[in-house]
């Protein structure tokens, strides 16, 4: 037995915000928010709208499908249960519904991931627990 701790990657704790996107991705679902008073999609969520403020929130499940917006190829991970995945990518996705989540691109070589690049949604599992994260794979 090794006196070193495991490296295990962080996972989420839900909080009453986002409990039904968290419980939504472990169904292979990517939960948003749209508001009911100006008809925008919103993410992360949040107990008001950060368009106009309305409460009238309704949750949706998005297709999935989206745009790299912006990434960066991450060479040398911040902490140290990352460090087997670099050199790896985070990007900025613009999703087919109307709002924008940060993410990884996996599943493809670092160096083929582009502005615009169309991704889906896919799920990744993280051990040590039951909680999925969602990335993005290319399509």
């Amino acid at each position: 037995m090794s006196d070193t701790p495991a490296l295990i990657k962080p996972i989420p704790v839900p909080d009453a915000d986002s409990r039904l996107y968290w419980e939504g991705a472990n169904q292979g679902k990517f939960m948003f928010q749209r508001c009911l008073s100006c008809g925008k999609a919103q993410f992360y969520s949040r107990s008001l709208c950060s368009h106009c403020q309305g409460k009238n929130l309704e949750w949706q499940a998005a297709k999935g499908l989206g745009k790299v917006a912006s990434f960066s190829v991450v060479h040398r991970a911040p902490i140290a249960p990352f460090a087997d995945d670099a050199p790896y990518v985070v990007a900025l996705i613009d999703m087919d519904e109307g709002f924008r989540f940060m993410c990884n691109v996996i599943h493809c070589d670092p160096a083929t991931v582009r502005i615009g690049m169309p991704v889906r949604t896919v799920f990744e599992e993280r051990p040590g627990s039951t909680q999925k994260i969602p990335q993005a794979e290319p399509m």
